[in-house]
């Protein structure tokens, strides 16, 4: 079979609007709101799970980038099993899997146990989230697709930044020993009422079908994932693990990421369906829009997990103290993230390097903040550098999923969304897994305020790093629009 360039889009099939499509948007987006929620609501009920189950440190990083690592890898082949089987279905198949996830996550009585159901909560929260930006795809058109992807940029962005706060309100109203299981149990009730929901509103899926397992590429799903697995292993374990030799499974993990390409190039010449269409990345605006995806969403997320550790652990705030100065940055992103879907169209990428200089300027102040200000006040003095990254932020998320998806077909809607998701998630992983290596290696020797210090350095790098791809994607687009006009 001959590989299919994506940069020429195949007629997509004829669109009628259905009716019901903002109520099954709303739908998609309480759902997208739930599982995506879950990679920052933990956060505040860190302090607590440690001492509750005798959590060690790589545990506690397991709790989260373990979620988001599981999720990441399960984004593509549920995309695609999505497109096949009915989005529908396998979104409706998700949420069973996401709720009873999440009662197993509340009852667990030890540190592994929590660990293996977060594993299983995340691979629910992978067959969920493809389906919803495939869904946009199928229901929207026009300006409003681009309505539709803002209010979901809205809720990646708001979902993440915002869950500090509700888990510190669960936490305080249930009690800090057993209130981090409700941080859990409260996904009960409202995926009970999505399922519900999704089977009366959700549209079935134009050319459903029969999919097999080797349809689904299960060597691509096992190369990638060992192969990220064996890139987190080193800094996760880092103090569990003395000694440099660790980090020889940085080039185990080059190797089996090696060997994935090869085999996603060997399905498409083969004529299988691989688990990446490796002929995406050929277009600009999907490769630099999924390489910016991933290095922001490192330095994003990564910032709730050492803020909460550093204002709970280091300056002994509760979980609502620390949940609600971490709230401005969740006001400023949701104040803009709709701001961003409407600018998104006329403004383009530049739109994001404003975003991204924005949110490493915010991040900067956080830091000088740190050090200017001492003892419990210093949650005052972050309010209005965390506003500031959070403005940024929401010009960021949303624009960039709406650039990065803007020339790829309807067809592969489920597997490029999926593909996009699978790059923040595993972002997501990384981060957390850096910036929790930096922070634990510090917090022995230098106290609670430099390793803080540190660690929101290296967040600030992976945004610098995100604001550098968005700045060389700017500048290509240019360059080929001064080549056209020369042309023409």
């Amino acid at each position: 079979m001959a590989q299919q360039e994506p940069a020429s889009p195949a007629p997509e099939e004829a669109y009628t609007p259905d009716p019901a499509r903002w109520k099954a948007l709303a739908v998609c987006l309480v759902a997208g709101f739930m599982t995506l929620l879950d990679v920052s609501i933990v956060n505040v009920a860190l302090p607590s799970i440690r001492t509750g189950l005798d959590t060690p440190e790589s545990d506690l990083q397991w709790v989260l980038s373990g979620y988001a690592l599981s999720f990441g890898l399960f984004l593509v082949p549920s995309g695609r099993l999505g497109d096949a089987r009915g989005r529908r279905r396998v979104f409706m198949a998700g949420l069973v899997l996401f709720t009873l996830a999440s009662a197993s996550c509340g009852a667990a009585q030890s540190s592994l146990w929590l660990v293996i159901s977060r594993l299983v909560q995340g691979v629910a929260g992978g067959l969920v989230s493809p389906q919803i930006s495939a869904l946009i795809q199928q229901m929207f058109r026009g300006r409003e697709r681009g309505k539709a992807f803002g209010a979901f940029g809205s809720v990646v962005g708001i979902s993440t930044a915002v869950g500090p706060l509700l888990g510190g309100l669960l936490i305080q109203a249930a009690g800090p020993e057993e209130g981090w299981r409700w941080v859990f149990y409260v996904n009960l009730p409202i995926g009970a009422l999505c399922l519900v929901l999704a089977h009366r509103l959700l549209p079935d899926t134009p050319g459903a079908r029969g999919v097999r397992l080797r349809e689904l590429d299960p060597v691509g799903v096992l190369l990638l994932g060992a192969g990220v697995v064996a890139l987190l292993l080193p800094f996760v374990q880092s103090r569990q693990w003395p000694g440099d030799e660790k980090y020889l499974l940085l080039v185990v993990s080059a190797a089996l990421l090696a060997a994935f390409a090869w085999w996603e190039r060997r399905c498409t010449r083969s004529g299988a369906e691989p688990l990446l269409d490796l002929a995406l990345y050929r277009v600009r605006s999907y490769s630099l829009g999924s390489s910016l995806g991933l290095l922001y969403f490192a330095g994003f997320t990564s910032i709730f997990f050492v803020s909460t550790l550093y204002l709970q652990s280091g300056l002994h705030y509760s979980a609502l103290q620390a949940g609600l100065t971490l709230t401005p940055f969740a006001l400023g992103s949701g104040l803009s993230a709709g701001i961003g879907g409407r600018l998104v169209d006329r403004l383009g990428r530049p739109l994001v390097v404003v975003g991204l200089l924005m949110v490493a300027i915010g991040l900067a102040g956080t830091a000088f903040a740190v050090h200017q200000v001492t003892g419990k006040g210093i949650g005052w003095a972050l309010i209005a550098p965390l506003l500031f990254a959070g403005l940024g932020s929401g010009l960021v998320i949303s624009p960039n999923q709406t650039l990065t998806l803007s020339e790829v077909p309807v067809r592969r809607a489920g597997s490029a969304g999926g593909a996009l998701q699978t790059g923040q998630r595993v972002g997501s992983a990384i981060g957390i897994a850096a910036v929790g290596s930096v922070f634990f290696g510090r917090l022995a020797d230098d106290g609670w305020s430099n390793a803080y210090d540190h660690g929101l350095i290296v967040s600030v790098g992976f945004v610098i790093a995100a604001l550098l791809v968005a700045i060389a994607d700017v500048v290509a687009g240019r360059r080929e629009k001064g080549a056209g006009q020369a042309r023409a």
